[in-house]
């Protein structure tokens, strides 16, 4: 009787554990498509120029707008040109606009952005909503390694918790054929067949 409260309890806590693993794969894989979903796009902040106002390792979300409707002190994400020798994209503060030409600023810096740029796109990026601590999973996530362990222990937990319920499935239909034979008296055949003829008269 105790081993089989135990063996309850063991199969309870890793169905538990098999759920929160599937529960947290559903959790990021929702986190790639809810954004796009809602027209929002995601950017995480892997540098530390907005400190103050957006730190590193937030996930911002942006919604793109018509370039037109964009003003000085939006903070907008857009790939600096060629010349400026940044490849990334950056996540600044606008900071004037002169026709058709634009200047960022990290919110933690102390000069604005030494290159000016034009958005060749008629629509752009701009941040409204950003939150904190969230990117240093995507930021993790980029590790190789990481990866393949957040991959293989639910993999490892689902499998394990199929074998053990295949396990208790073959155990169980032994169980039920068992028969007492203490319990279980012959009868002869004569006897049996008297008390029926007997009956019959």
């Amino acid at each position: 009787m105790e081993i089989t409260m135990k063996a309850r309890s063991s199969g309870r806590v890793a169905r538990l554990l098999v759920n929160l693993a599937c529960l947290v794969c559903m959790l990021v894989a929702l986190s790639f498509i809810a954004p796009a979903a809602f027209g929002y796009q995601r950017y995480v902040i892997t540098g530390s120029s907005m400190t103050g106002t957006i730190d590193l390792g937030s996930v911002v979300f942006s919604e793109v707008v018509p370039v037109d409707e964009l003003e000085v002190g939006d903070v907008i994400t857009y790939l600096p040109p060629p010349e400026s020798g940044v490849d990334d994209l950056v996540t600044h503060r606008i900071v004037s606009i002169d026709g058709d030409v634009y200047r960022t600023q990290g919110d933690a810096n102390s000069d604005p952005d030494p290159w000016t740029f034009r958005l060749d796109q008629a629509t752009q990026s701009r941040v409204v909503l950003d939150v904190p601590y969230v990117g240093y999973a995507f930021i993790a996530l980029h590790d190789r390694t990481l990866r393949m362990v957040l991959i293989g222990i639910p993999a490892a937990l689902i499998a394990l918790a199929s074998l053990v319920q295949l396990a208790r499935g073959l155990r169980r239909p032994e169980e039920q054929v068992r028969v007492d034979v203490r319990d279980t008296t012959s009868v002869p055949e004569e006897a049996s067949t008297g008390a029926r003829t007997g009956a019959d008269r």
